[in-house]
Order: structure tokens, then C-alpha cells, then sequence
């Protein structure tokens, strides 16, 4: 580790101990004490490691970041833009700290749904059970060091054949120069049905870090929907690991947003356990200006009958970066898998760089597998066309970058995500022409 990554390290890691230890719950003692421990063992990365060699995280390592003691002001109506009006429950996070009179908590329909401070003590017995069991502290410096500060985030249960109502969970920042770790668990039990929104935004443009760790565990035919929202501030850092299980007959559909961030990175790995287990996994990536978007994806096929299906596409300008790496693995056993991915990119301007690296690995002899990736500019004859029906040459171009991210815009059930992801797109591709 280089002198000056670990003196971040260090730094970062002083502030642990703002965080009391749990009356009920003196084993989460233990796990931060442990991850704590792992965190200052294990290596940060650096572009010499395989994994991170497009992405230098220098400009992250020269900065000194402090734990937030407590959530910044904010009112209600500055939160109106973010709304998911769909969503009966939303847990928002202030800084890193749960602010109840701007969350709507609501039944839940038997589902538990409540900040993971909270779960800590409540079910101590199930959040234990499940809590590190996708995404472990040993393989990941950035694992570690949220667990190490591991303090609040959500905590969502839904038991036995409950269909939980959409739940929202907004991260806001509001202070600069600070780094919050929160943390998602989400246990889907036998047949049940949730649809998650995980959400970041700032009110400010300043320098800030999020390191948040997701867990989703579906069990047998369980059915899980999650979006994830990253529109952070133009000069933050953000590092997410997400990590998910799924058992027999399981379903999982993600959508992974990336507007935000100076430096944006998504590790995701998910295994499908149980036989017939299946995953539609999305990416989007609009970036312009010196932003770096990083999404690295493994999905392990363990079971015989498993499907997937991966598109994940990128909107690159100026000098911006986007960086794709989609590994996927197919075990011995693993017969009768149907799995395609495919990475589609759309270069803006000759500055703009996106490297793409699909990956199959294969083990079994009774397989469907593509994958494939695409990078290119908008097509000239596209643009004469739009050109000879009146449109202005920059109207043209706009509205034909707009088109490549609607397309999987378009796929989202809940209405009130497309608008708000549909106005961001019209801002930033300059479309002022789209009929809504």
C-alpha cells in the first residue's frame, strides 16, 4: 500500500470509535472490532491490482474525511424532488443519520421495515443470522471498513409470502469533507415480493465519500425488484458493494443508475444458490467532465436452470471515463443455464474513453451463453434523418443519446423514477424537444 493510501487508511479509521457500542447486541461489537482489525490488514486498492487498473483512486487517498456526528438541517420541501410517490415507506438518512420526521413509515404489511440501528437490537437474532453472508469482510478493504463503522442503514424483512409495498431509502448529503458508511440488509423470505429503491443525492457540490454495503438474501421463489439511484455531488467519491443470494426459483431484477460522483465504483456479486434461480440486471452511466464510473459484476451460476440477463450501457462526454468489467460464471453442475450480456457504449466526444471487458467462464457442456460489447459514436445517417425532419443538428444528437439510455429507462415500473430520471436525462443531453 502506497504512503499516502494508507495515511487516508488511518485517518478514516480514527474516527471509529464515534459510534457506541449496542447495549443488546454486543456481538456487533465484536464484528466491527474484527472488520476494524481486517481493515487495517488488508491492501486499498491501486491501479497495479487487475480489478482496479482503469481506476485510480488517488484523488480519493490525498483527501481527509471525518465521520459526520450528526445530520445536517433540512426540511421537507427540500426533499420534494427526490420523492418516489409510490413508495408508502421511506426511510431517509440525513449525513449518514436517520432523521424521522423526514421518513414515512407506514404498514408494512407484516414485512419489517426500520433503520438497521434499530434491527440491531429488535431482532438481533435475525440480522445476525444473515448480516456479512453475501458480501465478506475479508475480501474487501471498502467491506471492511464499513463494517468497521457499521451504526445504521436499513433493515428490510419480508416473511413468508408477504407482498411488501414499495420501500424507498434516501441517503442525502448535506456537509462536505465527510464519509458515511451505510449499510442495507434485505431478507427475502420463501414467496415473498418487494420492490427497493436505494437512493443518493447531495443539495450541495462540495467533496464528500459514501462507502455502502448492500446484502439482499431471496430465498425459494421469492421475488425481489431493486433500483439504485447514484446522483451524488459532481466532486463526491463513491464506493458501493453490493452483494446477493438467491435460492430455489428465486428472482432478482436490478437497475443500477450512475449520474453522479467524481469517482463512482459498483462491485456486485450475486449468486444464484438454488436451481432455477433468475437475474435481469441493468447499468446506466451518464457522465461528461472528468467523472469516472466503474461497475464490475460477477454472476455466479452455482445451480443447475439458472438465467440471467445483463445490458448495461454508458453515455460518455468530454473527457469522462466509464469502465465495465461483467464476469460471469457458469460451475460444473450448473446444466441448462441461459445467460447473455451485453455492454452498449456511446462515445460523445473524441476525449471521452470507455473500457469494456466482458468475461464468460464456462464449466458445463449443456449451456445458452453470449455476451458481447459495443462502443461507437452516434451514426451520421441517424442524424441526417432527424436533420431532414426539421431538427436542428444539436436537437438531432440530443435526441438520439437520449433515446439509448430511455431504453432502459423505459423499463421501470414505478412512474414517478422514470420522470425524475427522464428530466435528468433531458438536462444533460440538452433534448428540450422530447414530447412527454
Amino acid at each position: 500500500m502506497s504512503t499516502v493510501a494508507s495515511t487516508w487508511l488511518d485517518s478514516l479509521l480514527s474516527g471509529h470509535e464515534l459510534f457506541p457500542e449496542h447495549r443488546a447486541g454486543c456481538w456487533v461489537n465484536g464484528l466491527r472490532a474484527d472488520a476494524l482489525e481486517r481493515a487495517h490488514a488488508l491492501t486499498l486498492p491501486t491501479p497495479r491490482d487487475e480489478d482496479w487498473r482503469f481506476t485510480d483512486l488517488s484523488p480519493l487517498y490525498r483527501l481527509a474525511f471525518r465521520a459526520p456526528v450528526a445530520a445536517g438541517a433540512l426540511d421537507a420541501a427540500s426533499l420534494a424532488p427526490f420523492d418516489v410517490a409510490e413508495a408508502p415507506l421511506r426511510l431517509t438518512f440525513v449525513d449518514g443519520h436517520f432523521v424521522p420526521r423526514l421518513s414515512r413509515l407506514a404498514e408494512a404489511g407484516g414485512a419489517l421495515v426500520l433503520p438497521l440501528a434499530e434491527a440491531l437490537e429488535s431482532h438481533a437474532e435475525l440480522v445476525r443470522a444473515h448480516l456479512g453472508g453475501c458480501v465478506a469482510n475479508g475480501g474487501s478493504a471498502f467491506a471492511a471498513i464499513n463494517t468497521a463503522y457499521l451504526h445504521d442503514g436499513l433493515f428490510l424483512h419480508a416473511p413468508r409470502g408477504v407482498r411488501v409495498p414499495p420501500v424507498h431509502v434516501l441517503y442525502v448529503s448535506t456537509r462536505a469533507d465527510v464519509a458515511v458508511s451505510p449499510r442495507l440488509l434485505v431478507i427475502a423470505d420463501a414467496a415473498s415480493e418487494l420492490v427497493l429503491v436505494e437512493d443518493y443525492v447531495a443539495v450541495h457540490q462540495d467533496t464528500y465519500g459514501v462507502n455502502v454495503v448492500a446484502e439482499v438474501v431471496a430465498g425459494p421463489g421469492a421475488r425481489v425488484r431493486h433500483m439504485r439511484l447514484q446522483h451524488d455531488s459532481k466532486n463526491a467519491f463513491h464506493i458501493g458493494t453490493t452483494g446477493v443470494r438467491l435460492d430455489r426459483d428465486a428472482q432478482y431484477g436490478a437497475l443500477a443508475v450512475a449520474f453522479g460522483a467524481r469517482i463512482s465504483r459498483l462491485d456486485l456479486h450475486l449468486t444464484q444458490a438454488g436451481p432455477g434461480a433468475r437475474c435481469e440486471l441493468d447499468g446506466l452511466a451518464l457522465l461528461a467532465g472528468r467523472q469516472l464510473a466503474d461497475t464490475h459484476s460477477f454472476i455466479d451460476h452455482a445451480a443447475a436452470d439458472g438465467s440471467s440477463r445483463q445490458e448495461h450501457r454508458c453515455i460518455v462526454d468530454d473527457g469522462a471515463h466509464a469502465v465495465f468489467n461483467g464476469r460471469i460464471l457458469v460451475r460444473e453442475g450448473a446444466q441448462r443455464t441461459n445467460s447473455a450480456q451485453q455492454s452498449r457504449n456511446l462515445l460523445l466526444s473524441d476525449k471521452a474513453r470507455v473500457d469494456a471487458k466482458p468475461q464468460l467462464e464456462i464449466f458445463a457442456d449443456d449451456v445458452k451463453c453470449a455476451h458481447g460489447a459495443t462502443v461507437g459514436q452516434l451514426e451520421a445517417e441517424e442524424v441526417f434523418y432527424l436533420r431532414s425532419r426539421g431538427l436542428s443538428e444539436s436537437a438531432a444528437r440530443a435526441m438520439l443519446t437520449y433515446a439509448f439510455a430511455a431504453g432502459l429507462v423505459n423499463r421501470i415500473a414505478l412512474p414517478s423514477v422514470v420522470a425524475r430520471l427522464r428530466e435528468t436525462l433531458t438536462a444533460r443531453t440538452g433534448n428540450t424537444e422530447i414530447v412527454r
